[in-house]
């Protein structure tokens, strides 16, 4: 059984095993995100925290996901290029990912065991009423949406969990907190 997200294998955007613990003693943001979606904007955000924090072992891993209304088309190279060249993004990008589902990779099924529920506030409850119509076979503790967001401690140990709606720069004070 899992502890802490150092136990996991992920592929990275070139297509090879990555294991996580090369980010051990790191503070780590990790989102399930997409390319054509009304949030995509989000990554102009996330790459702000990145920039402000990386010197202080602060990574943002981006991990994009197919799975609502088909947000993330394209191949990983695609994705990569759209990021870079809209969002001039530097975080780590990795494998395209099923976060939800059957398929769903071990990191997501542990984050969200670890977190089954997501900090927001009123604009992220109406969001999340407003996405959840769209989304089939949901269950408890999916993730809502893309951008969904976790936050790792440098131990390796999810310290929140935040709705896709909720804002990164809003994120700010707990990131501080634990660098």
């Amino acid at each position: 059984m899992e502890n802490t997200i150092y136990d996991f294998e992920v592929k990275n955007d070139k297509n090879e095993i990555t294991n996580l613990s090369i980010y051990k003693d790191k503070v780590l943001l990790i989102v399930n995100t997409a390319t054509k979606c009304g949030l995509t904007p989000q990554y102009e955000a996330l790459e702000a925290l990145y920039e402000k924090y990386k010197d202080r072992g602060f990574f943002v891993l981006d991990f994009p996901c197919n799975q609502f209304l088909e947000q993330a088309p394209g191949t990983i190279e695609e994705i990569s290029e759209f990021c870079t060249l809209k969002y001039n993004t530097t975080f780590p990008r990795f494998g395209k990912i099923d976060v939800n589902g059957e398929d769903t990779h071990p990191l997501f099924a542990w984050l969200k065991k670890e977190k089954p529920l997501d900090k927001g506030g009123i604009k992220a409850k109406i969001f999340e009423k407003t996405v959840s119509k769209l989304v089939k076979d949901k269950k408890e503790g999916d993730i809502k949406w893309n951008f969904g967001k976790f936050l790792i401690d440098r131990n390796g140990k999810v310290i929140e969990r935040y709705s896709p709606a909720y804002k990164p720069e809003k994120l700010i004070k707990d990131i501080e907190a634990i660098l």
